[in-house]
């Protein structure tokens, strides 16, 4: 699997913009391109999907982790320009034609899951492979032992990579190979000094691949 991160509060390449939100593009292998998050501003996603020579039109599937302006402020646009796309998978409506509306736990392909709308806010994505599950978050609004908890029901986890807010109970990914905090994550020179052999540096242009 392939994560390419289009949208960040911090930019891993400097042609890329940065900017308050998340979004990435999740690859798996005989499954439609998903788009994760759309990041605040359509613009600057485009903009740097243009530098990444990612073919907006190439994207089949949108996954909306919460509704927050931040995560959904490009959805809009990415929808005017891409009318290919043949599902957002979201925790609440937004009334969209084409949306999915997740509230349990569910496999959404062979090696795709979503844990469903958790504590009333938020899903989150986990990809299988062979190292085992990768968990994209958003935000990580709910109780990180719950998404965790959660995600299990798939499988063992490996990594995990996106926002994690305000996320301190750093005993919780001991057992994680790969941690990746991104956009909202409030201690990251903690998680990296815990765990440096696991720790690896979000921001737009880093591309994460299992």
């Amino acid at each position: 699997m392939k994560i390419t991160i289009i949208y960040d509060n911090t930019a891993f390449r400097e042609d890329l913009q940065s900017d308050w939100g998340f979004s990435c593009l999740v690859e798996v292998e005989n499954t439609p391109k998903i788009l994760f998050d759309t990041g605040g501003n359509g613009k600057i996603l485009f903009s740097n999907m243009e530098k990444l020579e990612i073919n907006p039109l190439s994207i089949e599937e949108v996954f909306i982790s919460h509704l927050h302006f931040d995560h959904i402020g490009g959805l809009d646009e990415f929808l005017k320009i891409n009318k290919k796309v043949k599902k957002v998978y979201l925790p609440s409506s937004m009334g969209l034609e084409n949306e999915v509306v997740l509230k349990k736990p569910i496999k959404i392909h062979e090696n795709v899951f979503s844990t469903g709308e958790l504590e009333g806010i938020e899903q989150s994505m986990a990809v299988s492979t062979k190292k085992g599950l990768v968990l994209i978050v958003g935000c990580s609004h709910p109780y990180m032992g719950n998404i965790l908890g959660t995600v299990r029901k798939f499988g063992k986890i490996y990594g995990i990579v996106g926002g994690l807010h305000e996320f301190s109970e750093f005993e919780l990914f001991r057992d994680l190979q790969l941690i990746c905090p991104t956009h909202c994550t409030q201690h990251k020179t903690e998680l990296k000094k815990l765990y440096p052999q696991k720790y690896i540096e979000g921001g737009a242009g880093r591309i994460v691949e299992i």
